[in-house]
């Protein structure tokens, strides 16, 4: 029986973090308080490179400079790595968008879905989310794992 191989180093955490999860502290959405409860329980959550570049452009929008600075100051504050984008995980992602990209599968995942899930799967992590575009992935039972656990 085959294992699956052990992530590379750079992608040892326990915890992916999408940006929709961020965007809800941030914003002080109604699921904020779950989403820091997971992330007080994980040790060593990560954060796709892409995907601080995109968490930093939503608030930018939402709260402006002020709200980018707080946005640095919570991902160091929470001991969220970011994880730089390399060969492994822009492949992917690309394949990420093949198999559940908008408009070709009912997850509908987005550029940004992509990096966040390709960075669960490779480093065989559940993903912290917000939203049910995941839960159509077959990162559901991560998903969920990682959800529902407050």
């Amino acid at each position: 029986m085959a294992t699956s191989p052990k992530p590379a180093h750079h992608l040892v955490i326990d915890l992916a973090v999408d940006t929709s999860a961020l965007t809800a502290v941030l914003l002080g959405e109604p699921e904020a308080a779950g989403i820091l409860h997971r992330l007080a329980e994980a040790t060593r959550p990560g954060l796709c490179a892409p995907n601080r570049t995109e968490l930093f452009l939503v608030i930018q929008s939402r709260l402006g400079d002020p709200g980018v600075e707080r946005a640095k100051q919570f991902l160091r504050m929470q001991r969220i790595r970011t994880i730089p984008l390399d060969e492994a995980l822009a492949d992917a992602a690309a394949d990420a968008y093949r198999r559940f990209g908008k408009g070709r599968h009912p997850a509908g995942l987005n550029f940004g879905d992509c990096f966040s899930y390709a960075l669960a799967i490779r480093a065989q992590a559940p993903l912290l989310y917000k939203g049910d575009d995941f839960a159509q992935t077959d990162l559901q039972s991560a998903a969920l794992r990682a959800a529902n656990q407050t």
